[in-house]
């Protein structure tokens, strides 16, 4: 990791800089060559390595030592070099950082790590999970077979896993169990806290995630690995006793943090910001805002200068992309990519359950749950999917990239009122989508932002059944962003009309999935 001389030695007196206080962090970050995690003798100090308590920052000397300033609250963790790699803890976690300890006097925090050499280079495969939200026993069982089990059957070799907070639903006492089943995975998993993940009886925003930093660690946490450098931040604001009871945003510390940091990062890599509540505002017209937009201008005046920016954010459960330009704050020479990933629980694991007892657990927009894939090139490029949980084997109508809705039977001859639906999970408003009957020629499809029909008609079914279905019903649809519309002719024979629909993924290319519809006349005698 190559830092300019005078940085580093600027950042050093930085730290050390009326270290009279009454505590302080003191340690080396080392290579480990015999891998007993124990600075021993021939295993070098590493320099320029940053390490921080997500406010204040020091860079390791040539001897890999480092000195920092110890805040009673906070954590002090190591910004992991690309080309290194570090130790699990016992629960399978990364040992990037150490507890605070006793207030007062000079806390040992060493930092063991090993040279790694990537297969692939600096090629990158990220597992992306957006809440979890396991909040009982029977939650966990179904994240395990939904969500890790296939990962594990299909040997997907990831390099680095993120969960985008909301990891429970309000229940801490589940950390452990979650992360017993996600660290089946064997990668190293960062965690962001979403506004779930909080203390039960927090009484105030600084003292809300005494649990969460228990189990994970910093709540703002950087990380290099292969081309990319991966920032997570707290950006649940607790509001305690307000309502709503929390607002997206960010603190002094962690500014204090980024202004310190953002200078070390190299400029070719890919920074992708991993946070819970989105930087858009969500707030329906009259109501407060969902994200601080004071905090989000200055965060992006941080951040406008870096060349290569990702953000990726959960708690919506539903899927879009967002493109910040000037009207929210953002000057950068080209828009900023925000995607908000639909979340691993789907629709808080609701909806009728499948032959194996799993929820349907599809979204208010359509979207199926599952956890998205970040691809990451080596020239720091990326290319972003999503996967649902479930698919069905038989039916070309559920693909990866979209499923098909159309009706089953139409009257030849009838106004062509009815048409085909697609609801492609990643779509964008720019995504090129066409339809095809039969042998006719490729047609574009129209862009609508309205439910899902499926979703409708599954709400139709919770509506008449005279029984409960599942332990909760399917979200009511809501206008989905990602859905086109192509209307189904009805001038051809009587008879069985195939439909293929194809979609020009501006990462993956042509993906297509196909339906079919019958032309009868009335009466109708199959």
């Amino acid at each position: 990791m190559k830092t300019p001389c005078r940085l580093l030695a600027a950042l050093l007196l930085l730290a050390v800089a009326g270290v009279a206080s009454a505590a302080q962090w003191q340690g080396r970050v080392f290579e480990d060559r015999d891998g007993d995690g124990i600075a021993g003798a021939g295993e070098p100090g590493i320099a320029g390595v940053a390490v921080s308590d997500g406010r204040t920052l020091a860079l390791t000397d040539e001897e890999g030592r480092y000195r920092l300033e110890a805040r009673a609250d906070a954590p002090v963790f190591v910004v992991k070099p690309a080309d290194w790699r570090l130790a699990l803890r016992a629960d399978g976690l990364p040992a990037a950082w150490h507890a605070p300890g006793p207030r007062g006097g000079i806390h040992r925090g060493d930092f063991a790590l090993q040279r790694q050499a990537g297969p692939r280079g600096d090629a990158l495969s990220v597992l992306v999970l957006a809440d979890p939200q396991v909040k009982s026993m029977a939650d966990i069982d179904y994240y395990a077979r939904d969500i890790v089990a296939p990962l594990l059957a299909d040997g997907a070799a990831a390099d680095l896993g993120i969960s985008l907070g909301d990891i429970v639903d309000d229940v801490v006492d589940l950390y452990p169990h979650i992360n017993a089943v996600t660290t089946r995975l064997g990668v190293p998993w960062l965690h962001v806290p979403g506004n779930h993940d909080i203390d039960p009886d927090a009484a105030a925003d600084a003292t809300s995630l005494s649990a969460f930093r228990a189990s994970y660690g910093p709540d703002t946490f950087a990380w290099h690995a292969g081309a990319a450098t991966f920032l997570v931040l707290d950006d649940v604001v607790q509001l305690p006793g307000q309502r709503p009871a929390y607002v997206g945003g960010l603190r002094e510390d962690q500014f204090a943090f980024l202004e310190a940091w953002l200078p070390t990062v190299p400029k070719d890599r890919l920074l992708v910001l991993g946070v819970h509540i989105p930087l858009f505002d969500t707030a329906a017209p009259g109501r407060p805002e969902t994200f601080r937009s004071a905090d989000r201008e200055r965060l992006f005046a941080l951040l406008k200068d870096v060349p290569k920016l990702l953000v990726l954010s959960g708690h919506r459960h539903t899927q879009r992309h967002h493109r910040h330009g000037p009207d929210e704050g953002w000057h950068g020479d080209t828009p900023l990519h925000e995607f908000n990933v639909g979340a691993a629980s789907g629709a808080f694991w609701s909806g009728a359950p499948d032959a194996e007892g799993i929820p349907d657990a599809t979204m208010a927009d359509g979207t199926p749950n599952g956890h998205a894939l970040l691809q990451v090139d080596a020239d720091g490029g990326y290319r972003l999917s999503w996967h649902p949980a479930r698919l069905p084997a038989d039916d070309p109508a559920r693909t990866q990239a979209m499923h098909l809705h159309a009706p089953r039977v139409l009257r030849r001859g009838a106004y062509p009122a009815w048409a085909v639906y697609a609801n492609v999970y990643t779509g964008e408003a720019d995504t090129r989508v066409e339809y095809r009957v039969g042998d006719g020629g490729w047609t574009p499809m129209l862009r609508v932002e309205r439910p899902d029909p499926w979703l409708l008609a599954e709400n139709a079914r919770d509506d008449a059944a005279t029984a409960l279905r599942g332990y909760d019903r399917s979200p009511e649809a809501e206008p989905s962003v990602h859905l086109w519309r192509g209307a189904l002719p009805t001038d051809l024979d009587v008879g069985e009309h195939r439909v293929d629909v194809r979609v020009f993924d501006r990462w993956h290319g042509e993906q297509r999935a196909m339906t079919s519809y019958r032309l009868a006349e009335w009466p109708d005698t199959p």
